[in-house]
């Protein structure tokens, strides 16, 4: 599992998958989102501005699975 840290209370789904590195453009996060290929906590997810807190893990299909952390 990949951490990926945060300054920030949450980050939005869309933001955290471009911090991840998982696309490079908000339309692909809309696409990849709009698709069913992005699961939140082990549940899909389908709103771009879902926010996401420390702890939460991402787990974006063919990328692999992304936990969120705090950065300190």
């Amino acid at each position: 599992m990949n951490e990926v840290s945060i300054r920030t209370e949450y980050i939005k789904l869309d933001t955290f998958l471009k911090l991840a590195d998982c696309i490079s453009t908000g339309g692909s996060a809309k696409m990849l989102i709009a698709e069913g290929l992005i699961k939140v906590n082990g549940e899909s997810e389908e709103r771009r501005g879902r926010k996401l807190y420390p702890g939460d893990t991402v787990e974006v299909d063919g990328e692999g699975t992304y936990q969120v952390i705090q950065e300190k």
